[in-house]
């Protein structure tokens, strides 16, 4: 059920994965056969997916919009005759600086958000206490559900209508995910059970006994509940508190971006890691600029927290109700319960949530749409890019070179081999992509030893660095082709430097030495192209060494290459060298050593990196939607988005690009 049809078994021997799950049953194997076997069951279940994933990057839009306005308007409380003007001028200008402040991260006044929410909740319980207690003690009644039931009873159809601003009130708990990046689940749950939600019933409950003795006085309740003693402090509090629950909802938005990214349902984007302490804190400057736009133009357009709300609650509660429907397939195929234990819960909270959503249908005219404009947009680009992608790799998959051509070639691959290693990027993970015919027919020479490099992501959060590289041989030892896959979890980091070239030799260098024990393989086959690949990481008995020191308190070694220092470490003021030994070792095969010396000599002549400058067009057969899809829509996001030479951070004065049409 992957996104891309490249996981390997391997990948699954990853130390990362929870291999103490039980056995699967019978009904999570009948479900995942299930989904496998039927395509358009695959495409409904990506489509509900992606409707929750882009509901929650609309979140991001509406929540900052409507926490700032809110908390800004209760200024008019005090000064009336303020326009309604100064107070969006306002929130559009704290706007601004929040989303500016971005690209600093949140590291540098982190410390501060504790103790602002401590603040916060400590304010609005307090004052619920002092309205409970000033204006209606009996406002407890309200926890028995037999109010809300009697509530329902009375009112029928407006009781019903009024669910969709009741469902505001849990509005916040669907974000609650980003909180697992920074926090352990139980950290979460003694939070919010033992101070986030007695506080929150407090602060309800007192705006209804408020409520019960103003009954027409419903605009700004919530500040002209504050007594007069404390009323800027508590504004103030609020102010912050809405910057802080939107910079949380920003940060949520920027990782649930790359991790689409890196499952290639996203086009690619620029991300930086603003913090060398905290891992997770992130960055992306072009969706960080399209948010503000946004929340400007919400802002801006609707003037009014009635009607932000409408479109908040809609999002909210969509994301509550994929995540049920979600949940409960994860209760079947992941935890192995049994299905009546998956239909209970999705019954329960499915036909909640459900009811909620019914009450907000009826507000898409009054600002309900822009949640579903929104997604519906983000859909499409994630949709297209997704499609176009996974043509793209079938188009790969079935025009595979073949290994008869390539052994039909002989050692020298029909051309001059000239000294340096070639790093080939594709996306497959078994066989010769085409690309490699292309650049055989359009270059005369190619480098004595090639690599294939495959950077993927596999279905876990993050993957050890030393299980991150999967080293392989295509042909007989003689060619000096291998295959590197480089995986990375979904929320890895993406830096491929310097060392990056170093780690791929050095693996190398490990396999040819554990290769040794089979000379001869009937290489006649594709199979040959995926068989014995393994991990490998810098072992002691290793004979062949990194090394990384001064010039000029060395001596000139055997076989070593110089890098300059700012491509090794940017905080390394000396220049230093990193170069590769041969140890001496009697029981070293001599084939082997004259292996492992061409493969140092290949690294000292220099690194090329190879990329197929690839163009995606439909074919001719193809219906009007697709040729949309593939020539308009998806060629205009691979345009302007990033390209994978950036992504990979390839230095251009090493890249070679050979041009490829894509019949899809």
């Amino acid at each position: 059920m992957s996104l891309l049809p490249n996981q390997q078994a391997a990948d699954e021997q990853v130390s990362t994965y929870k291999v103490e799950r039980p056995c699967e049953t019978p009904l999570s194997s009948a479900v995942k056969a299930f989904f496998e076997k039927h395509h358009r069951f695959r495409f409904v279940l990506l489509v509900v997916v992606l409707l929750g994933t882009c509901m929650v990057i609309g979140d991001g839009v509406l929540t900052p919009a409507i926490s700032v306005l809110s908390a800004v308007s209760g200024v008019k409380v005090k000064i009336h005759n303020l326009h309604e003007n100064y107070v969006v001028a306002i929130a559009c200008a704290i706007l601004v600086g929040l989303f500016a402040l971005q690209h600093y991260g949140t590291h540098k006044v982190a410390f501060l958000f504790a103790p602002v929410v401590i603040a916060w909740l400590i304010c609005i319980s307090g004052v619920g206490i002092y309205n409970i207690i000033h204006w209606n003690p009996k406002v407890f009644r309200a926890l028995s559900p037999y109010y809300m039931y009697n509530f329902l009873r009375k009112t029928n159809v407006e009781g019903w209508v009024s669910l969709g601003g009741v469902v505001l009130c849990i509005t916040g708990a669907e974000a609650m995910f980003a909180d697992l990046g920074h926090f352990s689940q139980l950290s979460i749950k003694i939070a919010f059970t033992g101070l986030v939600y007695p506080c929150l019933i407090l602060a309800y409950m007192g705006e209804a006994a408020f409520l019960s003795k103003h009954k027409w006085d419903l605009q700004r309740n919530f500040y002209k509940a504050i007594p007069e003693a404390v009323f800027w402090p508590v504004f103030i509090v609020a102010t912050l508190a809405s910057i802080v629950g939107s910079q949380a909802v920003i940060s949520a938005t920027f990782s649930i971006i790359s991790q689409c990214s890196a499952l290639s349902c996203f086009p690619r984007v620029k991300i930086i890691h603003t913090s060398n302490q905290i891992f997770g804190q992130i960055y992306i400057p072009e969706v960080n600029w399209i948010l503000m736009c946004l929340c400007l133009a919400v802002t801006i357009g609707f003037r009014d927290t009635n009607l932000i709300g409408h479109a908040y609650g809609l999002a909210v509660v969509t994301v509550m109700f994929v995540t049920t429907c979600l949940m409960s397939l994860v209760i079947i195929i992941v935890w192995q319960k049994n299905i009546l234990v998956a239909l209970s819960f999705l019954v329960i909270f499915g036909s909640i949530e459900l009811l909620y959503i019914s009450t907000c249908l009826i507000k898409v005219p009054e600002g309900g749409w822009v949640p579903l404009v929104l997604s519906l947009i983000f859909m499409a680009i994630m949709y297209v890019w997704h499609y176009g992608t996974s043509k793209k790799y079938e188009f790969d998959s079935q025009n595979k070179v073949s290994m008869k051509r390539i052994l039909s070639l002989g050692p020298s691959l029909g051309m001059v081999r000239v000294p340096g290693i070639g790093l080939i990027y594709t996306d497959l993970v078994t066989g010769v992509p085409a690309i490699f015919g292309h650049f055989v027919t359009n270059l005369p020479a190619f480098h004595r030893v090639l690599v294939f490099v495959c950077i993927k992501s596999v279905q876990v959060p993050y993957v050890p660095s030393d299980e991150r590289y999967l080293i392989g041989r295509i042909g007989p030892k003689e060619y000096r082709m291998f295959r590197c896959i480089v995986r990375y979890g979904y929320k890895d980091v993406h830096q491929e430097n310097y060392d990056f070239e170093n780690q791929i030799v050095q693996n190398i260098s490990e396999f040819i030495q554990k290769d040794n024990e089979e000379d001869s393989l009937d290489y006649n086959t594709e199979m040959c192209s995926t068989a014995r690949m393994a991990v490998f990481s810098t072992s002691t008995d290793s004979v062949m060494k990194i090394v990384l020191s001064d010039q000029e308190n060395e001596r000139s070694p055997v076989h070593k290459f110089h890098v300059r220092s700012s491509e090794i470490d940017s905080f390394t003021p000396r220049k230093k060298e990193v170069r590769f030994e041969l140890l001496k070792s009697p029981d070293i095969d001599p084939r082997v050593r004259q292996e492992l010396i061409d493969l140092v000599e290949a690294r000292e002549a220099g690194v090329a990196y190879m990329l197929g400058h690839s163009h995606v067009k439909a074919k001719k057969s193809s219906s009007i939607l697709k040729k949309f899809a593939i020539d308009i829509a998806y060629n205009f996001l691979r345009k302007n988005c990033r390209g994978p030479d950036v992504a990979f951070n390839i230095p251009h004065i090493s890249l070679i690009e050979v041009g490829m049409i894509y019949y899809v």
